[in-house]
């Protein structure tokens, strides 16, 4: 059985590199289709490796991580993250944002993804001042040349947690694709969720 643990703050720090291997692992399946490098990695994580309010829930199989999800306020994600909730009229102070979710494909199925959740919802609960949580999912058609015949995709898990697409509310982000020789722009869609409060 899987034990899911969060670590936090400088304590995120001597993990960072397995979370790298894990996303570049995961992310290359559909729908990222995410052809991953050092550089990218080191540049992401460092968001994370500075921020003291960061947290990082890690699935552990034994003494082996087989799956990790971040999260960190709003406000210490990067500008291109945080500029559509200013654009939108929505205060970033009030907001805890959900980083990825990686695990290895052995392992799902048996509730680490609610777990994920369950334990970053605490998290930002426990800070106190947070009153929604946003995560962002990638965009893609659905006759893009790429995506597999069985591709399930994961909106029902997403609302079952309480989560929905929020209209309109969108940011970009960079990463090569698998057989693209360069880096380009990919749509992300955000979801979110009252962890405390009203609507905002």
């Amino acid at each position: 059985m899987l034990e899911v643990a969060t670590v936090v703050g400088s304590a995120i720090l001597p993990h960072v590199s397995a979370l790298a291997r894990l996303r570049r692992i995961v992310f290359r399946d559909w729908p990222y289709l995410y052809d991953g490098d050092d550089a990218y990695e080191a540049e992401y994580l460092a968001t994370y490796a500075r921020c003291p309010q960061a947290a990082l829930a890690i699935a552990w199989n034994g003494a082996e991580a087989v799956g990790m999800s971040s999260c960190l306020p709003l406000l210490d994600e990067t500008d291109n993250v945080v500029a559509p909730f200013r654009a939108a009229g929505l205060d970033p102070a009030r907001w805890f944002y959900f980083g990825e979710s990686v695990l290895l494909r052995e392992h799902r199925g048996a509730g680490v993804g609610v777990a994920f959740f369950e334990q970053r919802e605490a998290h930002a609960r426990s800070l106190g001042g947070y009153e929604h949580a946003a995560f962002c999912a990638v965009q893609r058609p659905d006759d893009y040349p790429m995506r597999p015949a069985d591709a399930v995709p994961l909106d029902g898990f997403w609302r079952r947690r309480g989560f929905a697409p929020r209209p309109g509310l969108l940011c970009t982000m960079r990463w090569r694709d698998l057989g693209q020789g360069g880096e380009t722009d990919h749509s992300m869609q955000f979801w979110t969720k009252h962890l405390v409060g009203d609507a905002a």
